[in-house]
């Protein structure tokens, strides 16, 4: 999403297929985008970038949020079957490829029952056009009902040291009923990087500005779960980072974490924290970081 959309400045293209093909060097094969990324720029991006190795890589894309203002960042929602059909075709159109790997319904829209929706995303499966579904944000319940209608292959929602929200419902419901749970924001959007002092500020272009936990107060408030991080991070001779992406990882092996970056240093530094394990005095001390300052949206 960074290399379309949403965190400020954006880098060239060029730089930002670097950084994927060297991705997919290392051994990354999930790449995560979005119709909405963009909107529908980050896509295409994709699709140049694995265009000769489509083989090595599992893609996922989404669709159900649509842009209303770009400005602004205001989505509306979109799950009528209508909408399912025509965003699929778009995507593969834009991506270049011939079938998505793992489709997922963005976000569920209120005013469309959630199995029309699911129901639909079943039909791009049955014509082959889709192997597997996703869903975002979802509740148990929802979970529940479209499961009985098609398999859910994986659930994305947001989740790190600052946001454990679904610890307690889904994060367990995908592991009883053989999901993934593919974790976004696994870095608080920077937050827990360290990157951020208490003086951060972030302008109307940047998405963050618009949320509650980047306002100046909840900033300044928040430091103190990064002191934490880095104080973990320290003792284990790795970064906060990497201290973050490994307690995501530790939470079950049906747990995956999908961290963006723009860089190809921070690439490589995300990708060495699946080989961090946590002892069970670091699992301790991370778990009883304090609930942040600011709500999620």
């Amino acid at each position: 999403m960074g290399f379309s959309w949403a965190y400020g400045p954006l880098g060239d293209d060029a730089s930002a297929i670097d950084v994927i093909r060297r991705a997919i060097d290392i051994g990354v094969d999930h790449f995560d985008t979005a119709d909405v990324y963009g909107p529908f720029t980050n896509e295409e991006l994709v699709g140049r970038a694995i265009r000769d190795r489509r083989d090595r890589v599992v893609i996922a894309t989404k669709m159900g949020l649509v842009v209303e203002d770009q400005a602004t960042y205001r989505f509306g929602r979109d799950g009528s079957p209508a909408h399912v059909r025509e965003a699929c075709d778009a995507s593969l159109q834009r991506l270049g490829i011939d079938v998505i790997d793992l489709y997922y319904l963005h976000r569920v829209d209120p005013k469309v029952p959630v199995e029309e929706t699911w129901g639909a995303m079943a039909e791009l499966v049955a014509a082959g056009k889709v192997r597997s579904l996703g869903i975002s944000e979802a509740t148990v319940d929802e979970l529940d009902r479209v499961s009985r209608i098609h398999p859910v292959t994986a659930v994305q929602s947001e989740l790190s040291l600052w946001t454990r929200d679904y610890l307690d419902g889904v994060v367990p419901w995908c592991a009883q009923h053989s999901a993934s749970f593919v974790a976004f924001a696994p870095l608080g959007r920077g937050f827990l990087t360290g990157k951020f002092d208490a003086a951060a500020r972030f302008d109307s272009s940047d998405f963050r500005s618009k949320l509650p936990r980047f306002r100046p107060e909840e900033v300044a408030a928040n430091q103190a779960i990064v002191e934490r991080v880095r104080a973990a991070a320290a003792r284990r001779g790795v970064t906060p980072a990497q201290i973050a992406l490994a307690w995501v990882l530790a939470r079950g092996e049906h747990v995956l974490a999908i961290p963006g970056t723009q860089r190809r240093k921070y690439l490589e530094e995300n990708v060495a924290a699946a080989s961090i394990e946590l002892s069970a005095e670091d699992l301790a001390e991370l778990d009883a970081i304090p609930a942040p300052a600011g709500g999620r949206y």
